[in-house]
């Protein structure tokens, strides 16, 4: 009986799974928000003016108080100092603001004659005022979305450390790709239910982001109990507290630097060509928007599969750099297929898309399932929330960047095509292909490093 008293609640493998799943649902809505008008490139194009650059600098706006306003080293340290329960309600409800703000951006309440619309159409004439305000929106929910990764990221650690972590985590990432499956799936068919609107698939995701915001405060229920059982064990080492001073050592640290710089060469192919991929999709292969849309939203399927399975794998076996290697090598293949092989409106076309995008969903499956899991090889407990904001950080730069880059290089790689008119995607995939011959660079020096200063990153999570 006093063995049943001590037990935590963590060390009950149903109730750090529903920790799991609240946390996961979360981030789920938060995904499917995130991606919700990527399909719809477009549609934005015909519906409301938007060109390719304008989307572009649109789609690079969720990084943008994240990177040049520090917002994400600010949510490392609030993460450290106030815990993954202020946190996490925080970042959901910042999110919902900030979806609430893009929906109304979008809607036919802002048009012109409205006070706000004109004032921001008054500056700035070539970005449409409509964009500027879905950007602020966008902007504010992506502060609350990167909070909530690494709330998220601190809480699977809190909750599995010594039990199956890369597992957790990997099922954790699988839940959230569900998110950007359904999206791909949902919004371009919402959208085109009577007559067509680019604003209803975003009201029905923006509905989401409340429930969302419910999964964490029922989350916040359970961890504070689990808090009260482990006492001052859950307070992070009260002795030796997070210091502001300990960013320092983040920077400082080789290894961690390059896992950083590994992250963000990798991210920056992969969710800025997200934004792109129905529109790419649509002029290489000559297909609809719902076509193209449907084909994009196996990839990360693949990836949803895999993700728990490298994960376990990983906690078991280990061969966490071989696997970040691996990875950016998959995903150079991907884009380089897009980007030079000869593809038209044919059946072989198809089966090379599908095969390219289903690499691409193997390579995003390989390199988070074995990055997330081995920062807490390489940092202290203490600040592990301050080493994840770092790194979302300087992803974020790159999140930020390559949507203007890849806007822009459309534009210049086509001129004189109209709005949703036909473009030639070489240039933006051949940018994408160079960024995963870099981050394949990155991860044979992290595997060096690794061999050099036993961290750790190819060994196992669990000790036996």
């Amino acid at each position: 009986m006093k063995e049943l008293v001590q037990k935590k609640l963590n060390d009950s493998p149903f109730m750090r799974w529903t920790a799991l799943v609240l946390v996961a649902s979360a981030m789920f809505f938060a995904y499917m928000f995130v991606d919700v008008l990527s399909p719809l490139q477009t549609m934005l194009e015909t519906q409301i003016d938007w060109s390719a650059d304008t989307y572009g600098t649109f789609a690079s706006s969720e990084y943008f108080l994240n990177v040049f306003v520090f917002f994400l080293i600010f949510a490392g340290i609030i993460l450290d100092k106030m815990g993954v329960r202020f946190t996490a309600i925080l970042s959901g409800s910042v999110m919902l603001i900030g979806g609430a703000i893009k929906l109304y951006a979008i809607s036919s309440y802002f048009v012109e004659g409205n006070a706000l619309y004109d004032f921001l159409n008054s500056f700035w004439t070539s970005f449409p005022a409509n964009a500027k305000l879905a950007s602020a929106g966008f902007a504010i929910f992506g502060c609350g979305v990167e909070m909530a990764g690494i709330t998220v990221s601190k809480a699977i650690v809190k909750w599995f450390t010594g039990k199956e972590m890369a597992l957790a985590m990997g099922l954790e990432m699988a839940i959230a790709r569900l998110g950007v499956f359904a999206v791909f799936r949902l919004s371009p068919y919402v959208a085109n239910l009577g007559t067509p609107d680019a604003v209803r698939p975003v009201a029905v995701v923006c509905g989401l982001l409340c429930v969302g915001l419910i999964s964490f405060i029922v989350y916040s229920i359970m961890d504070k109990k689990l808090d009260a059982q482990l006492g001052a064990a859950a307070a992070g080492e009260p002795e030796d507290p997070f210091k502001v001073s300990d960013l320092g050592k983040l920077f400082t640290s080789k290894t961690f630097l390059i896992v950083a710089g590994l992250c963000v060469l990798y991210y920056s192919a992969i969710f800025p060509f997200q934004k792109f991929a129905t529109s790419m999709l649509e002029n290489r292969l000559d297909m609809s928007t719902e076509d193209a849309s449907a084909l994009f939203s196996w990839f990360p399927v693949g990836a949803m599969i895999l993700t728990p399975l490298l994960g376990w794998f990983l906690d078991n076996k280990g061969k966490g750099a071989t696997m970040l290697i691996s990875g950016a090598l998959l995903m150079s293949a991907c884009h380089l297929i897009f980007a030079i092989y000869p593809l038209s409106g044919d059946t072989s076309s198809y089966v090379v898309a599908y095969a390219a995008i289903i690499l691409l969903g193997v390579s995003f499956s390989l390199v988070p399932a074995a990055l997330w899991p081995s920062v807490p090889k390489l940092v202290e407990n203490r600040y592990l929330g301050s080493a994840y904001s770092v790194i979302f950080w300087i992803q974020n730069i790159g999140l930020w960047a390559f949507p203007i880059i890849i806007g822009k290089a459309l534009v210049w790689a086509n001129p004189g095509v109209e709005a949703g008119g036909q473009y030639d995607y070489k240039v933006p995939m051949l940018i994408f292909a160079s960024l995963g011959v870099f981050a394949f660079l990155l991860g044979i020096w992290l595997k060096a490093e690794d061999k050099k200063k036993k961290y750790g990153l190819e060994e196992p999570n669990i000790k036996k």
